[in-house]
């Protein structure tokens, strides 16, 4: 949730960052470039959400139960 605050319009302080990086490019721009990498972290947090299993599979495949 604190990574998708960060991209996302008005208050997301990355998009002001890119701003700041390269002045030439319009906000707009930058927030419509920023809406693709939004949208897979809303659906990966509702996979999440539906599948809770998702969060701690990788885990404990990893380090065992």
């Amino acid at each position: 949730m604190v990574k998708m605050s960060f991209l996302s319009p008005p208050f997301g302080y990355a998009l002001f960052y890119v701003r700041g990086v390269a002045p030439q490019i319009p906000m707009g721009v930058i927030y419509r470039a920023a809406l693709p990498f939004l949208l897979l972290q809303i659906l990966g947090l509702a996979l999440v959400m539906l599948f809770p299993g998702l969060a701690t599979w990788l885990p404990s495949l990893v380090y065992g139960r």
